[in-house]
């Protein structure tokens, strides 16, 4: 049976040394993990996705400006990601049960904690340094099992686990947005946290690391599956590790300026909290509207692109959704001032840039293999980071400079078509030539 070659062409799927019995048990066994991967991500998901609807609170309790608060959000981000080739490496010598469990601990416990934060210092310390290391262990945790459990379907797997993290705060956005309106921002981080904590540490606790398998056929994107993978270290020696890097970070940001401005932005272009939008007859208030349709896209979108990165190819993929947020931030800015257009087009812009999460980890694995997967994933997943300086505070003080969202939103358009291009002029070839040099 072919697998394809995700360059192009069909390539010879992996034979493995696993008994039958055993397989048939590893094969079983591997979508319960997905299972519960999915359900973990679920659980640190609004953290990050839901952070702008608690930016107004933040700014009256500690009496600060919009971009003092926005970097809680960039911090959390930078720790979630510029230490994950750490938490990448624990998790590989460690195991995943007991480090995963313990992030997802830290992460609901950072909510709880912010509820009581009166100054900067406090937020940054409790919303930015617990959320931000313990959703870091429990994502790139999740991710490196996943590239590991699934080596013929990397792009679909890491994008459902990926979707988790999307899916997440689609359930939260409107109980935590009504809970706030009836409770306060405080007792909701307490209550939200708790829960978010209990489900994750459970689900933790089923988690497990694939079972060793030797592979006996050698095919020209998996040479790392074989005695051919690649250590941290000489993967961060290649171009197209840098060249990926860059890609991510610019893509980050982009998807991380409408995460964490939506609600800056959208009073801006005259959208507020009374603002409403009819939809099947129900009328919504349109920013959570807008946030919720955005987490169900943002899900939606990595593993329906992985999936097609399976197929179509990752670089060829990359170029498709990559262009297609650049699109959708345009139109949007054109329809700023129309709540409809704005909740419509928000999640466009999710379908065209969740995908990073499950595009990026499959080609990375692809090229440089499974046996450091986890650690050399931790390495990439720092451009988030980078994206989240450049979306969080540094696109609040250009805004802050001009007065206007504009020059904001032409650099995030100009990114992101960049970034598409880049994907089919730059990463196809490099990666190609790599290969074929890694299997020679």
């Amino acid at each position: 049976m072919a697998q394809t070659d995700v360059i192009g062409g069909a390539i010879p799927r992996q034979d493995t040394a696993i008994p039958s019995k055993a397989a048939e048990a590893a094969k079983s066994s591997r979508w319960f993990q997905l299972l519960m991967g999915f359900i973990v991500m679920m659980t640190i998901s609004s953290p990050q996705y839901v952070w702008t609807l608690f930016v107004p609170s933040f700014q009256k309790t500690t009496g600060s400006i919009l971009s003092e608060v926005q970097w809680t959000i960039t911090l959390l981000i930078v720790l979630q990601t510029w230490l994950s080739p750490m938490q990448g490496f624990l998790v590989e010598k460690l195991g995943p049960k007991l480090l995963i469990g313990l992030g997802a601990l830290l992460s609901g416990a950072g909510w709880i904690a912010s509820s009581k934060a009166t100054t900067l210092a406090g937020l940054y310390e409790t919303y930015g340094l617990l959320c931000g290391v313990g959703t870091g262990i429990v994502y790139i945790g999740i991710v490196g099992l996943m590239v590991k459990w699934f080596p013929e379907h990397r792009g679909f797997a890491t994008g459902t686990v990926a979707a988790g993290y999307g899916f997440g705060a689609m359930l939260t956005t409107f109980p935590i947005d009504s809970t706030m309106a009836a409770y306060g921002y405080q007792q909701t981080l307490v209550v939200f946290g708790a829960i978010f904590a209990a489900i994750g540490l459970i689900g933790a606790l089923l988690l497990k690391s694939p079972p060793e398998s030797k592979a006996t056929t050698r095919t020209p994107d998996s040479a790392a599956d074989t005695a051919r993978s690649y250590s941290p270290i000489a993967m961060l020696k290649t171009p197209v590790f840098w060249l990926m890097f860059a890609m991510m970070s610019m893509m980050s940001t982009g998807g991380l300026m409408v995460i964490t401005q939506f609600t800056s932005f959208a009073k801006s272009f005259g959208i507020d909290a009374k603002t409403t939008v009819l939809i099947g007859g129900l009328t919504l208030a349109a920013i959570p509207t807008a946030l919720t349709f955005d987490r169900i896209t943002n899900g939606l979108t990595r593993p329906f692109f992985g999936f097609i990165s399976d197929h179509l190819g990752r670089e060829n993929t990359m170029a498709l959704a990559f262009i297609l947020e650049g699109g959708a931030i345009y139109f949007m800015l054109q329809y700023r001032s129309d709540p409809y257009m704005l909740v419509v087009l928000s999640g466009l812009v999710f379908f065209g840039w969740g995908e990073i999460f499950s595009l990026f980890p499959s080609t990375l694995t692809d090229t440089f293999g499974t046996k450091y997967a986890i650690t050399n994933y931790g390495f990439l997943y720092m451009a988030q980071g980078v994206g989240s300086i450049l979306g969080a505070p540094v696109a609040a003080k250009i805004f802050e400079a001009t007065g206007s969202w504009l020059p904001v939103f032409g650099l995030v358009i100009t990114m992101d078509v960049l970034t598409g291009l880049l994907a089919l002029f730059a990463l196809k070839p490099l990666r190609r030539e790599w290969l074929a040099r890694a299997t020679s």
